[in-house]
């Protein structure tokens, strides 16, 4: 006797609450029970906060930054005329199969 697509996918859909049942009782049985943990709280000693007020300090973090965004940018380039090579090579490479 042949069945249609529906009551096969209906008769599927039927039992899938069947196999979460027995995975579960299974799950149960065999599985590790765990114990409550208890949340212990431990008072630590305040952190103190230093402030810095000396324009120096803050002018050497600034120049730091200008090096440092100047190395970047002069980084930036070099990638920039290296990928420009690249994609050059390319170019002429294919130019060179196409002419073969």
């Amino acid at each position: 006797m042949a069945y249609s697509e529906t009551r096969i996918v209906i008769g599927g859909l039927a039992h899938v609450p069947v196999l979460i049942f027995i995975v579960n009782f299974i799950k149960g049985k065999f599985g590790i029970k765990t114990e409550e943990t208890k949340d212990t709280l431990v008072k630590g000693e305040p952190v103190k906060i230093i402030e810095v007020k000396d324009t120096l300090v803050k002018e050497v973090k600034a120049e730091a930054i200008k090096k440092i965004s100047n190395k970047l940018d002069s980084i930036e380039q070099k990638a920039d005329e290296v990928y420009e090579k690249v994609k050059k090579k390319k170019k002429d490479k294919k130019k060179k199969k196409k002419n073969n």
